[in-house]
């Protein structure tokens, strides 16, 4: 399959690390115009030199702003007035006890992970059945169905995002614009890692480290390893072609097979 996205501006948020980074790379390759988006102009200065030399050719567009406020997004606009596929790929995540969740942090994750996918869609979307095209996508999590104890915070935020890309799915009908969520399961990045320590012994190699992570806190898993960024990305950038033009309204999974349902 041979995925062209020449003529295609793409923002991909928190695009400077792990995921969001790897999906920045896949849609540069595929030919689109990537803008990557970091809070700080350091580390989306970083990002863009790592995409530059990573993608011969590409020529991303830098754009730090925190999109998790209302300034931020606004600043974005400012920055990127036209968008033509939109990924809402940041997110925060970490472990707690659910009785000590306090509300601040639930607040906190609300704001982060569910304000700020609904922020840049109510920008860019009104633009995109003019032009009788568009892509939304948003990365949620496996955590999302099957929401872990010490993650009940993160999961009701990634349990929004699913029915937050169905609505604007169904807000788009028939315009040539789709809206979808990907499914991400447990991933391997940085930040992972550090999660990943918190759960089990820290004097342990990494891959036994993250052997023991599954068995024990994640033994749903059929591919009983973490999923690799660069595995995400494949789904978003197909997603963000012309070759999923008749899939919307979709939760697609790319978990492996750690979900045990049948998704509406």
């Amino acid at each position: 399959m041979h995925i062209d996205l020449s003529g295609r501006t793409a923002l991909v948020t928190g695009s400077t690390q792990g995921i969001g980074a790897a999906i920045a790379a896949g849609l540069a390759r595929a030919g689109a115009r990537v803008a990557v988006n970091g809070r700080s102009e350091e580390s989306v200065s970083a990002a863009v030199a790592a995409l530059a030399r990573e993608v011969p050719g590409a020529e991303p567009v830098p754009v730090a702003a925190d999109v998790a406020s209302e300034e931020g997004a606004g600043r974005v606009a400012e920055l990127l007035p036209r968008v033509d596929i939109l990924v809402n790929n940041l997110g925060i995540f970490g472990s707690a006890d659910p009785l000590e969740i306090t509300d601040a942090e639930w607040r906190r994750y609300f704001e982060v992970n569910v304000l700020a996918a609904v922020r840049l869609p109510r920008t860019y979307l009104p633009g995109m059945p003019e032009r009788g095209w568009g892509r939304i996508q948003y990365v949620a999590s496996d955590s999302a169905v099957v929401t872990p104890a010490e993650m009940i915070h993160y999961g009701m935020s990634k349990t929004a995002l699913l029915a937050v890309s169905r609505g604007f799915a169904k807000k788009a009908a028939g315009t040539g614009v789709t809206v979808n969520s990907v499914i991400a399961g447990p991933t391997h990045t940085g930040g992972v890692e550090d999660f990943v320590y918190e759960l089990v012994d820290r004097s342990l190699p990494w891959d036994e480290a993250q052997r023991a992570f599954m068995r024990e806190h994640r033994p749903q898993s059929l591919l009983q390893r973490l999923i690799e960024p660069e595995e995400i990305a494949h789904m978003v950038v197909y997603l963000s072609s012309e070759q999923a033009s008749a899939t919307t309204g979709g939760a697609l999974r790319v978990d492996g097979g750690y979900v045990d349902a049948i998704l509406p």
